[in-house]
């Protein structure tokens, strides 16, 4: 039998604690794009249909300001919304490989759901900053 299970909406805990080796073992950067980039985001994203998760936020949102700095957190977002929110679809193949990507990304192509990435985005950076 294995240890005690955590519950889902708690889930940010565990992630709060793998960030410290994250960064001790490969830097800021990417203890900012596993905790913020993809964790958090997708803690959002649940708190949006789960009030479980939707009251866990806050505290989630607390203990990632109190692993990062102000500053840390205010340049990782202004990084984050430069090169993906905001930069422009970049064509880089031909027409079929243009068709291959929209397939495995369907949120840029489509409009609701990329409004509503940009709308979380937005949400998150307005809760993390101070």
């Amino acid at each position: 039998m294995s240890g005690p299970s955590i519950e889902s909406h708690k889930i940010w805990i565990e992630h709060c604690a793998a960030t410290e080796p994250i960064r001790e073992r490969f830097g800021l950067e990417s203890a900012l794009d596993y905790l913020i980039g993809e964790k958090v985001f997708s803690f959002a994203t649940a708190a949006e249909r789960d009030p479980d998760f939707a009251a866990e936020l806050p505290a989630f949102i607390a203990e990632i300001r109190r692993l990062f700095t102000a500053d840390e957190i205010h340049t990782y977002l202004e990084r984050l919304e430069r090169t993906k929110f905001l930069a422009p679809r970049e064509p880089d193949g031909e027409i079929d490989d243009l068709e291959e990507e929209a397939e495995e990304e369907p949120w840029p192509d489509n409009p609701v759901l990329g409004a509503e990435e940009l709308l979380r985005f937005s949400r998150v950076r307005q809760l993390l900053q101070p």
